[in-house]
């Protein structure tokens, strides 16, 4: 037999193996969703959620409680669908930046994207705006961040360019950082203290559909040429000379993948406050479980990250009678999950 047929048997065996794999997410996913909308404080029967699912997607006739059609559509609903919107942006993001720049240690934030929304969105709770208004200035305080980052990588043009941004974003992250620090000195500690600190702790509580639909063209837009080009971070998580001899304009590729990760990663927290350690994490698993090949790796970091949040959000309205916010969890959970990675020093940490 020759070597082509032969490695095209290869290729058909892999993709068969990862044919069911592909499969088994997507449907553990899926559960975990109707196990999201069905677990609260006010449970809904399986039969009762697949009415009402039945209800509203396929019209057909309502036999679900009139109770429990509200409690499912207009109360967990957007929240489900917010963590996994969420969820899959942080991950997707997290992953892209970790092979950019070359370092597990990187998440969504390096360049200082949370900080900026985290001090937009500070800002509009100080000066009390609506809640539209606060969620554009973190959006747009995000995305300036990361421009002030880029702007001072290019000015200072350096010989490595990923360190001169990590820097900078190191550098801004510190000042935008103040900024929040000085707003909370300032802001009332009986009213806008307290929504401030909820903010920066991330939580889906408020979530409408509305939130969603706003912010949801944005993550398309940034997760498009991640998706589009994610053969090529393969390349570019080789370094830059390597890249540049295998036929990569790195500092064509660069801004665009820096740019679609943080239009998602502004977006999302612009929805949902700072959710940290989501997009440290969740990439470093999908490493292990599918390799560093980027063509599977950002695929499994989205449907990792989406039924990593959907499972702790419903961990976080359910553990106690108050809600606790999901960056107290995520960092409960992924910082010895984190600490573990490190100590056994496993593939996906390298």
């Amino acid at each position: 037999m020759s070597r082509v047929p032969a490695a095209a048997v290869m290729i058909r065996a892999r993709a068969r193996r990862r044919l069911p794999a592909a499969l088994l997410s997507g449907l553990a996913l899926l559960a975990l969703t109707a196990l999201a909308l069905a677990v609260g404080k006010y449970p809904v029967a399986p039969a009762d959620l697949a009415a009402i699912l039945g209800h509203r997607l396929l019209g057909l006739p309502a036999r679900a409680p009139a109770t429990a059609e509200t409690v499912v559509m207009q109360v967990r609903l957007p929240r489900v669908i917010a963590a996994l919107v969420v969820g899959a942006a942080l991950s997707a993001a997290g992953a892209t930046y970790q092979g950019l720049f070359r370092n597990p240690l990187v998440s969504p934030d390096i360049l200082g994207v949370s900080a900026g929304a985290g001090l937009g969105a500070v800002l509009g709770i100080y000066l009390g705006l609506p809640v539209a208004p606060i969620q554009a200035l973190a959006f747009l305080g995000g995305l300036g961040a990361v421009a002030a980052v880029y702007g001072v990588g290019l000015a200072v043009r350096r010989h490595d360019p990923v360190l001169t941004l990590v820097l900078a974003g190191v550098a801004v992250g510190a000042v935008l950082g103040a900024g929040i620090s000085l707003l909370k000195v300032l802001a009332d500690p009986y009213n806008q203290l307290p929504a401030i600190t909820f903010w920066l702790l991330g939580s889906l509580s408020s979530v409408t559909l509305g939130d969603v639909a706003a912010t949801l063209p944005m993550m398309l837009l940034g997760l498009v040429p991640l998706v589009l080009l994610r053969w090529r971070m393969n390349l570019m998580s080789l370094g830059d000379a390597e890249a540049r001899a295998l036929g990569v304009e790195t500092r064509l590729l660069r801004p665009v993948l820096i740019a679609g990760a943080t239009l998602i990663t502004a977006a999302a927290v612009a929805m949902t406050g700072v959710i940290g350690w989501i997009g440290l994490i969740v990439p470093h698993v999908a490493r292990l479980l599918v390799g560093p090949d980027y063509r599977r790796l950002l695929p499994a970091s989205l449907v990792l990250g989406a039924g990593y949040l959907v499972l702790v959000d419903l961990i976080a309205r359910n553990l106690g009678t108050v809600e606790v916010p999901l960056g107290i969890l995520t960092a409960l959970v992924g910082a010895p999950f984190f600490l573990w990675l490190l100590a056994s020093g496993r593939r996906g940490f390298s």
